[in-house]
Formats: C-alpha cells, sequence, structure tokens
C-alpha cells in the first residue's frame, strides 16, 4: 500500500486557491472575483446553464436509428438480410446472405456470385441484388 506523506499545513495549495480566485460571475454590476470557493454566482435568466435539446430523443430518424449499434437502437433488430442474387450469365437467381462467410456460386453455371469479406459479402460485378422482404 503506497501511504502519502503528511500535508505540512492544512491550507489549499497555491494551484487550488488561484482556480477558486479566477471564478468570475458576470453580474448586472460587471465582473466580481470571489475570494471564497463556497460563494454562488447569481446566474441571470438569459445565460442559463441549461442546453437547449436539439434532437427528439424518444422519435429519433431512421437515418441516425440505422447508423447506431444493433444493440443500442431503440428495438433492436440485425444489420443483415437476405438477398435475391441475379447471375450476369444465366440470370438465374440465388438466394445469399448478406454476410456470407463463404464464396457463393451460381447454381447452373458455376460462377462466383459473391466473396466473404471481414463483414458484408462482396458481390461479383455485373450481378443484380434485391433485398428480400421481412
Amino acid at each position: 500500500m503506497i501511504r502519502r506523506p503528511p500535508r505540512s499545513t492544512l491550507m489549499r495549495s497555491s494551484a487550488a486557491s488561484d482556480v477558486y480566485k479566477r471564478q468570475v460571475s458576470t453580474q448586472s454590476t460587471g465582473t466580481k472575483k470571489f475570494n471564497s470557493p463556497l460563494t454562488f454566482a447569481r446566474v441571470s435568466p438569459q445565460f442559463s446553464n441549461t442546453m437547449p435539446v436539439v434532437e427528439d430523443l424518444l422519435n429519433p430518424s431512421a437515418a441516425r436509428e440505422a447508423r447506431r449499434h444493433k444493440l443500442k437502437r431503440i428495438v433492436q433488430s440485425p444489420n443483415s438480410y437476405f438477398m435475391d442474387v441475379k447471375c450476369p450469365g444465366c440470370f438465374a437467381i440465388t438466394v445469399v446472405f448478406s454476410h456470407a462467410q463463404t464464396v457463393v456460386l451460381c447454381s447452373s453455371c458455376n460462377t462466383v456470385l459473391c466473396q466473404p469479406t471481414g463483414g458484408k459479402a462482396r458481390l461479383t460485378e455485373g450481378c443484380a441484388f434485391r433485398r428480400k422482404a421481412d
């Protein structure tokens, strides 16, 4: 256990007392410096300490909800989805998961439709996709 050496004086340190001395309050008569930390400044109504609310927290916009983490949304929902992918060669439609972790091939012509990445799967150029309805 680390022990602090005892204070040599019971007075506040000079740095702390300087901070208290520099506290300034704007009043109608001008500025006043305080000598005591227990003196409170009188705040005029035009300078309140509350910040105005910029955004409605109970009803956030859809774009803001989509950017939030999936567990921190008001109603939790996943970021993943299923999609219909059309092969550019034979125009066959294959169902693919958006975050597929394996290479997906077309069932009829064996063309690569998407390749896995760390998150969402990357579609091959020329592939068209449509998000499946929930």
